[in-house]
């Protein structure tokens, strides 16, 4: 029997293994199209097509797809051992991401095999809610990279000894805040062991994102964050992706990874006359340019006397100032409210009450999500969802992609798509049965 058993999980490694191979080379094919290709895309037509035809319907020009697959018939992609488990000691630089999350196992399969294919090595997930059951978190702790930590009685005493507990960094004034205070605060305080955790894995960078973002490295040849830190210049010690936020064009999406590809651009990265000209239609009625945050996400450098600055920044116990720089072209993408249930259940998330939630939010549309989910009907969500949330009118689309306030991002999608295409997630879920 034991010989039966040792056979089959071979055969099983084996057939994720070349299933792998195969997705990879499916969904590099894809985005290295997009990110070579030199022709013209009709938006009108795109605008136009029923969204789930849109791929199908983009017409390009230019003889610059020939040579992407060329390029990529030559066999100029590689994928790292690490990728697979395998030995990735020769592998610099080491990047690995930490997220504190509650979201199910499909949001979590995607999220983290999409970063593994863009370059990311380790993961240092703190699961919690849904995640943290049994049959979520088998399943990402048998993903070679990827360590789940749950919140136990031992973890809070840790917390409850850390530094930032102890009034030593910035986040201490909101400990005992609710909401969206809390979801300020409590991630970094496992950032605080996510980077003991990554010094001890020998880890170049760190990246603290939400399982509801994605890091797009657009820029480097090959879509690869690994390059694009690779090139990060060695006296730097902190990397700012500005962010993108999602845009949604209907009110029934279930998957946000794999069905919104419109983003609208950080305000660094557009021209300051537009972005001025242009303010009042991005707003999209609401009363700033993002619905919640504007200050992008960052990597550090693993150091000594490293610690998170909230959620966003980093900086040293030791009398040292990070040297920072701002990414021109690589970005966070941050699907925030693409869904309706992302606003029917916001009021589970707080246990504030709505009399309080002028305390309790320090954003204002989510203080507003919390009070109408808290109070309204179905009816009068969805009517509210559709007024501040769903972009309907394709005029105003068209006129803010043409002016560079929007853009289309499809190269996470793709890839996405072919993981989930190929049986990988499945085939993950059916490793711990």
């Amino acid at each position: 029997m034991a010989i039966l058993r040792t056979s089959t999980s071979n055969q099983s490694f084996i057939s994720k293994f070349l299933t792998l191979i195969t997705v990879i080379s499916l969904c590099l094919a894809v985005f290295a199209f997009v990110l070579q290709w030199k022709g013209e895309v009709d938006l009108s037509r795109y605008l136009t097509a029923p969204v789930h035809e849109r791929t199908d319907t983009l017409t390009f020009s230019g003889s610059k797809a020939r040579d992407c697959i060329e390029s990529f018939r030559s066999d100029s992609y590689h994928l790292t051992p690490a990728f697979y488990g395998g030995d990735d000691r020769d592998i610099h630089p080491k990047i690995c991401i930490t997220t504190t999350t509650s979201d199910d196992l499909q949001r979590l399969l995607q999220w983290v095999y999409y970063h593994k294919v863009i370059g990311v090595v380790n993961f240092f997930i703190f699961v919690e809610g849904v995640a943290a059951e049994k049959n979520t978190s088998s399943v990402l702790e048998a993903i070679p990279g990827v360590k789940v930590i749950h919140k136990t009685v031992d973890l809070e005493k840790k917390r409850a000894h850390s530094n930032a507990m102890n009034n030593k960094t910035s986040l201490s004034g909101s400990f005992h805040k609710t909401c969206d205070h809390g979801i300020s605060t409590e991630p970094p305080l496992d950032v605080l062991m996510a980077i003991v955790m990554a010094r001890d894995a020998g880890m170049d960078w760190i990246i603290h994102i939400d399982t509801d973002e994605l890091m797009h490295p657009s820029g480097s040849d090959d879509y690869s964050l690994k390059k694009v830190l690779t090139n990060v210049p060695n006296d730097v010690d902190m990397v700012i992706f500005p962010n993108y936020e999602s845009i949604i064009e209907r009110d029934d999406i279930t998957d946000p990874f794999t069905e919104v590809s419109l983003f609208k651009r950080n305000y660094e990265h557009i021209a300051k006359d537009y972005f001025y000209s242009f303010n009042k239609e991005a707003r999209h009625g609401n009363d700033r340019y993002f619905l919640t945050y504007t200050n992008g996400r960052s990597a550090a450098r693993v150091q000594d006397h490293l610690h998170p600055i909230g959620a966003f920044r980093w900086n040293s116990y030791a009398k040292k100032t990070l040297k920072e720089i701002i990414m021109d072209e690589a970005v966070v993408l941050h699907y925030t409210y693409t869904t309706f249930s992302d606003l029917s259940s916001r009021k589970d998330h707080c246990s504030c009450k709505v009399s309080d939630a002028e305390r309790c939010f320090s954003s204002n549309f989510d203080r507003d999500a919390f009070i109408i989910s808290s109070t309204s009907n179905e009816n009068k969500m969805v009517q509210w969802f559709h007024q501040y949330i769903v972009w309907t009118d394709k005029n105003i689309i068209l006129q803010l992609i043409r002016h560079g306030i929007m853009t289309h991002i499809t190269a996470p999608m793709a890839i996405i798509k072919a993981l989930k295409n190929s049986g990988a997630f499945s085939a993950a879920v059916e490793s711990v049965k």
